[in-house]
């Protein structure tokens, strides 16, 4: 297993690219008080590492017409394996899933999916998910509405971190 120290400096950088991924490095350097060559040296080892996995635009759903934020529950009617990597199989080829978790507790799986609206998701629901063969029960949950969403991770500049990988 490999491991990385990441410092001050490796970790403000993290966190100013987690606030806005198209900063240029010049400007991600200046936010850091670094010059650009050691900064964007640090961004490269940061992403050959696998730290930084990618970098992705994110998009405001209801503005795309995506109105309903649902999650849901999934039971197996068996947890053999096999059921476990089918029914992730299938869930992977739905693209209205945002997320898919297994889980301990009352439920194998929770999904937050995004749809249009409340006939998308009974179609999700009754027409691909219900056919996935060894789900025994499903319960949705609406999302009246969102509080909070983050998408940066809470790391501090307060101490280094050690990294496996």
């Amino acid at each position: 297993m490999n491991t990385l120290t990441l410092d001050r400096t490796d970790i403000k950088i993290l966190n100013e690219l987690q606030k806005d991924a198209n900063l240029t490095n010049v400007e991600l350097a200046g936010r850091i008080n670094l010059s650009p060559s050691p900064c964007l040296t640090r961004v490269k080892k940061l992403e050959q590492m696998g730290i930084i996995e990618r970098r992705v635009t994110l998009l405001n759903p209801k503005a795309m017409g995506l109105e309903i934020n649902a999650y849901i529950q999934v039971t197996l009617d068996k947890q053999p394996q096999s059921a476990l990597e089918n029914f992730r199989d299938a869930v992977e080829r739905i693209p209205e899933v945002m997320e898919c978790n297994w889980m301990t507790g009352d439920c194998d799986f929770l999904l937050r999916v995004i749809l249009r609206n409340v006939e998308d998701l009974e179609h999700l629901i009754t027409s691909k998910l219900s056919k996935i063969e060894g789900v025994a029960t499903i319960r949705s949950n609406l999302v009246l509405k969102q509080i909070t969403y983050k998408t940066a991770l809470p790391i501090s500049t307060s101490h280094t971190i050690i990294v496996r990988l």
